[in-house]
């Protein structure tokens, strides 16, 4: 006989990418990544976490600015996830968990990888795409220097620098 369920009700979960599954009801809105049975840590994004969980308020305005993307919907968490999802879409699983209204977020992402390399991952592919406006550009020169600079950072520095300035271990950290 089936359980009767209750519309909105916690119980659901999410099958990972190693094989797992993890309760919805244990990821509240300030994880970041988290310990699986099956030995690795997981990222864990939500569509309530701000883009300037990865990159500075400053890119995230300039990227707001630039790219138009097809749902009309402002540039945030959920397209940079969607360009990650795009390049490793065996490495990330995502869930609509809306009908769950306990959990206090609608989109969920869980990698196959801790939330360093998650954030690594974001960088790379937010500098690929600012490389790819760049290679529009009717300026040469500006185009020429960009790919200079672009060439001479250091994703992995960026990366724990900008940690080290958010603060990720607490679940109160602030945009840089």
């Amino acid at each position: 006989m089936s359980e009767p369920r209750v519309p909105g009700a916690r119980g659901g979960e999410v099958s990972l990418p190693c094989g797992e599954s993890v309760a919805v009801a244990e990821l509240d809105m300030g994880v970041r990544e988290f310990d699986c049975d099956c030995g690795a840590r997981h990222a864990v994004v939500m569509d309530v976490h701000p883009p300037s969980r990865f990159v500075p308020e400053s890119l995230v305005a300039i990227l707001r600015e630039t790219i138009d993307s097809t749902d009309g919907e402002e540039f945030d968490t959920m397209h940079l996830m969607g360009v990650v999802l795009e390049e490793f879409p065996e490495k990330i699983v995502s869930e609509d968990v809306s009908e769950d209204s306990s959990v206090g977020y609608a989109l969920l992402w869980i990698a196959d990888f801790d939330a360093r390399r998650l954030h690594e991952i974001v960088v790379e592919l937010v500098v690929e795409l600012m490389e790819h406006a760049v290679s529009h550009a009717d300026d040469a020169a500006t185009e020429s220097e960009f790919e200079e600079q672009m060439h001479a950072f250091d994703v992995e520095e960026f990366v724990d620098r900008y940690r080290r300035e958010r603060d990720f271990e607490h679940e109160t950290d602030t945009p840089a």
